[in-house]
């Protein structure tokens, strides 16, 4: 059981996803510090200064030394615009790779001889048979 773990844990798949899921966490926290830091404050610009993370919905506003009561969309809001940016930074980042890997594996073309090729390859052939 040890040999096919350590099998497993040393293929180069693996090792590839580990890396891949450490450079998504830290590219998750810049995509995250990009949105709460310059893309949010610029639409409560936009927006008339409204930040969307203070938005809620007051169900019990808490009285007789209770906590309030709220429905957090504002944040929620906010999280779903971290994914969206999330998602689509990583959909043209594997389809930016994706160019290039294509790019990598196509053969060169074969070019189609010019006319001038073609007419002294002709002639060529013709003193082939002549002196023959």
């Amino acid at each position: 059981m040890l040999q096919e773990f350590k099998k497993f844990a040393l293929k180069g798949n693996v090792i590839d996803l580990a890396i891949g899921v450490i450079i998504g966490g830290a590219f998750g926290k810049i995509v995250t510090s990009l949105v709460n830091d310059i893309i949010m404050p610029m639409l409560g610009i936009v927006t008339g200064k409204i930040n969307l993370t203070d938005l809620k919905w007051v169900i019990d506003s808490g009285k007789n030394g209770k906590a309030a009561l709220t429905l957090n969309y504002g944040q929620f809001l906010q999280t779903m615009i971290d994914f969206l940016l999330v998602a689509l930074s990583i959909f043209f980042m594997i389809k930016l790779l994706s160019t290039l890997h294509k790019k990598q594996e196509e053969p060169p073309k074969e070019t189609k001889p010019s006319a001038e090729e073609i007419l002294l390859t002709e002639i060529r052939d013709i003193l082939k048979e002549k002196g023959n």
